[in-house]
């Protein structure tokens, strides 16, 4: 996996965590690590959104691999679950 797919990952889980926090506590974790900087509270909520449009554009997308050398699975797992429909 990719370092920026690691990275956007750990920031949509905290967004994910962040928003059940709200919802279950009223508590807000990103205003009270960066309360004091109310811009930099809307650049990290930035973040994490462009994080989620990242990684969802990275689901639709097809495998560009070579299907013997694919390292996303996505060909991969195709080739081998039409080849046990045809057994």
């Amino acid at each position: 996996m990719h370092n920026l797919k690691k990275v956007a990952y750990v920031l949509v889980l905290i967004g994910a965590l962040n928003w059940g926090l709200v919802g279950i506590f009223g508590f807000d974790l990103v205003t009270a690590i960066v309360g004091s900087f109310p811009m930099l509270v809307s650049i990290v909520y930035v973040v994490i959104g462009l994080s989620s449009l990242y990684l969802l554009i990275g689901r639709t997308k097809k495998c560009s691999c070579s299907k013997d050398e694919c390292t996303c699975k996505i060909d991969v797992n195709k080739k081998e679950e039409t080849e046990g429909l045809s057994e």
